[in-house]
């Protein structure tokens, strides 16, 4: 089986621009965020907008995202030393989640729509070309196979899933993977129709979490065959080890009080891998801040992997960025394990019992091969993925 690498990788949320500036709001436990009044004057909670990009606007919907996910490439493709030039000279897949970017969700379309019996149709011509895959296929034209994920909050870690799917049958030499999302009225308002919306800014695990914030951003690996990597000459960052879905069918928006899903695919992704829980030196958990999904998330990394594990949920500097989450995740846990240290877990303060087990509340040191990334859905989506470190004269 072809061993499959991470050659480049970028990242734009509230976080930082670039994994650089991403790092130094983590080495200074940094986050900011903004009124939601930007999205809907009826609803005041905090959200976290991507670094770089000014407050969103209802004309810029469908659009945006691609913006967000067409920033990180860029970045990503500098990282892995691969020119636009080239690209069409290798087999490259893309594979891409999102969650935003596959509505209609021009509120003034509607709104015109229904006060006149029509409406201009840009709204629906932005919506056909916002499809992620494709607009990167066609912008670097790629030949590749294409596909959209869009599965709820695990789409990001699911699109990397599939594209190490793709290498290791041989389909692809590079796949470009991850997630992007933005800010938008819709999602904002369904959220806060389900009441898990914070009123002040998320503590995910903390024992008074309330709830999550919205945020938005992308985030995109490179996936490159190790041969492959090797006979052009490029470099490797980390491994993409192992990955594992499961699903729980146990409610359209809560997890499985037990965890079942999460467990199935945490003890999948490790046997893919071909390691144990114990080479588990830290975790990025999803820690949305919500009271069911940090109980359930915390008990089972508690009873599978190990209370002794260090984890952290980076949604208290990004906020919840939807199909975007997998993709910054996947790339948060290749800088720790580059670094070797994981940073405070923002938001945090006081333990909850009732989970057992807490995130770390510094900046902390971490040292060991692999680490992992979970992400859980609505519709009982659960996924992991397991990345292992690179030595430095590989």
């Amino acid at each position: 089986m072809r061993r499959v690498m991470i050659a480049g990788m970028g990242a734009v949320s509230s976080a930082g621009d670039s994994v650089y500036s991403t790092r130094s709001a983590f080495n200074a436990g940094e986050r900011q965020t903004i009124s939601g009044i930007c999205l809907s004057p009826l609803i005041e909670k905090p959200l976290f907008l991507a670094a770089g990009f000014s407050a969103p606007h209802s004309h810029d919907e469908g659009m945006r995202t691609i913006q967000l996910c067409v920033k990180a490439l860029a970045e990503a493709l500098d990282s892995a030393a691969l020119t636009e030039t080239e690209l069409s000279r290798y087999r490259i897949g893309v594979c891409l989640g999102t969650t935003v970017a596959s509505q209609l969700n021009d509120i003034n379309y509607y709104r015109t729509y229904k006060k006149t019996g029509s409406a201009p149709m840009d709204a629906v011509d932005r919506y056909l070309k916002g499809n992620l895959a494709e607009y990167c296929v066609e912008k670097y034209g790629l030949s590749g196979p294409c596909i959209s994920v869009v599965n709820a909050c695990s789409s990001g870690t699911d699109a990397i899933g599939i594209g190490l799917s793709w290498i290791r049958a041989n389909i692809c030499d590079i796949v470009i993977a991850g997630g992007a999302d933005e800010l938008n009225p819709v999602p904002y308002a369904g959220f806060n129709s389900l009441g898990i919306l914070s009123d002040t800014v998320c503590t995910p695990f903390d024992v008074d979490r309330s709830g999550l914030n919205l945020g938005e951003g992308a985030g995109i690996v490179i996936l490159e065959a190790e041969d492959h990597v090797h006979n052009r000459k490029g470099r490797s960052l980390a491994c993409c080890a192992g990955y594992a879905a499961a699903n729980d069918a146990y409610h359209l928006t809560a997890p499985h009080p037990e965890g079942r899903g999460l467990s199935v695919a945490i003890e999948k992704a490790l046997s893919d891998a071909m390691i144990d829980a114990r080479d588990i030196a830290f975790i990025n958990a999803h820690g949305t801040g919500t009271k069911d999904n940090d109980l359930v998330e915390g008990r089972v990394l508690k009873n599978i992997v190990s209370s002794e594990t260090p984890f952290i949920s980076t949604k208290g500097y990004t906020g919840h960025t939807l199909g975007a989450a997998g993709g910054l995740e996947a790339v948060f846990t290749v800088m720790g394990l580059q670094d070797g240290w994981i940073p405070l877990s923002a938001g945090f303060f006081t333990v909850d019992e009732e989970i057992g087990v807490a995130p770390v509340s510094v900046k902390t040191m971490v040292q060991g091969n692999y680490a992992m990334s979970t992400s859980l859905a609505f519709g009982g989506n659960n996924a992991a993925l397991v990345i292992g470190r690179i030595e430095e004269d590989a």
